[in-house]
């Protein structure tokens, strides 16, 4: 079964190549790599994988779950014990996390889409201001403008301007749809694209249409029912989202399968950390030279 599964993965990496057109088209992920799920590990070894041999078409910026602090808490230094041992597991965990201090903190696109994990906060008025951050990137710098782009979340609506508490913890702030136009008429931008909460859409818009919210994991931690989504942005810069449907539910596994095992492990963790917020309720019925990191 061992050999039958690696020769499934070989064969699939060199189909994704093909199938993502990685060799024409350019890929931006939003972070949020690990922690969330119970192969955080497969995700990483694919995605770095992916970066290595197509490294002009493979673009990572870093979410909130990329920091030591958070994911020894909230599943992925467990997994890289359970799965490797723990002197291996540690290892691969401290590496990772030196990677992950190297990821930058936004995309711009084209100089008229920005693109980053959280959002733009209380502190953020001028893209220089994350051009200026030099990696790599400690949590324990701990600066204002750090925490607003890894942690900060749109107002409950358009309604709802200006600066308010995020329920998520102290320090942390919502941020309304006049900041957002605030930003983007300051930098000559027309969309702001962040990830960091989940929508049960896949992707919900925001400030008139200028901030979109994007989450592509179908079925968050097996219990939202949420679809995914990406956006796709044609060379005239129109975002066209295109949706991903949860899978219907698996058919129960003996109580004694690793299936079965394995879902209990991950029960007992999302038993142990906070969700992240569902935002919205379901409804009824590039160049490649044009990515600029910052």
């Amino acid at each position: 079964m061992r050999a039958s599964l690696q020769t499934s993965l070989q064969s699939c990496y060199t189909y994704i190549p093909q199938v993502l057109g990685l060799r024409y088209i350019d890929y931006l992920f939003l972070g949020d790599y690990v922690d969330r799920g119970q192969h955080s590990l497969e995700t990483m070894t694919l995605l770095l994988a992916l970066k290595v041999e197509h490294p002009h078409n493979v673009h990572l910026i870093r979410g909130n779950h990329e920091a030591a602090d958070i994911n020894a808490l909230f599943g992925f230094r467990i997994e890289c014990i359970e799965r490797m041992g723990e002197r291996d597991g540690i290892w691969a965990w401290h590496r990772i996390n030196r990677l992950f201090n190297w990821l930058p903190l936004a995309a711009l696109i084209e100089k008229k889409i920005i693109c980053m994990h959280g959002g733009i906060g209380r502190s953020i008025n001028h893209v220089e201001q994350i051009e200026n951050i030099q990696r790599p990137i400690t949590m324990e710098a701990g600066s204002i403008i750090l925490m607003d782009l890894l942690w900060s979340d749109p107002t409950e609506n358009d309604s709802v301007e200006g600066l308010r508490p995020n329920a998520r913890g102290p320090g942390l702030v919502t941020f309304g749809p006049d900041r957002v136009m605030e930003f983007c008429n300051n930098n000559d931008l027309q969309l702001i694209v962040r990830a960091h909460e989940c929508v049960m859409d896949g992707f919900e818009r925001f400030a008139q249409g200028h901030l979109i919210t994007l989450f592509s994991a179908t079925n968050y931690c097996g219990t939202a029912n949420n679809a995914g989504a990406i956006l796709v942005l044609g060379r005239d810069l129109v975002v066209v989202p295109k949706l991903i449907h949860p899978l219907p539910p698996a058919l129960s596994s003996p109580e004694n399968s690793p299936e079965r095992m394995e879902d209990t492990w991950m029960q007992e963790l999302n038993a142990n950390r906070p969700p992240t917020p569902t935002r919205g309720r379901p409804q009824t019925a590039n160049d490649r030279g044009s990515l600029a990191w910052i």
